[in-house]
């Protein structure tokens, strides 16, 4: 862990803070900590900034109650800027919206953002709005016996990929499994943040069972 004076800030006494989700590692915001509101926010473990425009001490979630729990704060390696990995309440931005980064300005044709949350929104849509030809919307019209048939076919391809211990197979395989997995997750209105909520509990559980082994 650095020194809070081995920092670096602005002319103003300013240091960025990029806010990110620590479960989605979604860009939340863009603000500004001064040394006290970086204080306050380790203190408190809730991010505090300064506003510019206000000119003061600002808690996220103060007046919205979307506050920004912190998991962690890293400098770069100029310890010039932040990282600020958080569990948001509620929205990050005053719109109303996950994040402050809304407004698409450019986007590439031939690279595209992927992302497990992007995934599983395309796989609702071919629920709640049913696409002819798409194998997706098949499983969904077939219901839920067909959906856990492919599921338990996808475990078994996975098993005969690694045990024959085929790297590129078994990666293919899970890949398939995955995706009958979180058209099952549709199914059953269970959400990406369910699973990353129970995840986080058992390693916390685990962590705890291995200091309990130490001191023993």
């Amino acid at each position: 862990m650095i020194d809070i004076n081995e920092l670096k800030f602005d002319e103003k006494g300013l240091i960025p803070a990029v806010v990110i989700d620590a479960k989605t590692k979604k860009l939340l915001t863009l603000a500004y900590m001064s040394r006290e509101s970086l204080q306050i926010s380790m203190e408190k473990g809730l991010t505090c900034f300064y506003s510019r425009s206000r000119q003061k001490l600002w808690l996220k979630g103060e007046t919205s109650g979307n506050y920004q729990h912190i998991v962690s704060i890293t400098a770069d390696c100029d310890k010039d800027a932040l990282e600020v990995l958080v569990e948001p309440d509620g929205p990050a931005c005053h719109l109303g919206t996950v994040s402050c980064f809304e407004n698409p300005v450019w986007q590439s044709e031939e690279l595209h953002e992927f992302s497990l949350e992007s995934l599983m929104k395309l796989i609702e849509g071919r629920k709640t709005e049913k696409k002819e030809g798409s194998y997706t919307t098949y499983l969904f019209e077939k219901g839920l016996d067909k959906i856990l048939k492919k599921v338990g076919e996808e475990c078994t391809e996975v098993i005969i990929a690694g045990k024959a211990e085929d790297k590129k197979e078994t990666i293919y395989e899970i890949s398939d499994l995955a995706y009958h997995v979180m058209v099952l997750m549709i199914q059953l209105g269970i959400s990406l943040e369910d699973i990353y909520n129970e995840l986080a509990s058992r390693h916390v559980i685990d962590h705890k069972v291995k200091q309990e082994k130490m001191t023993k």
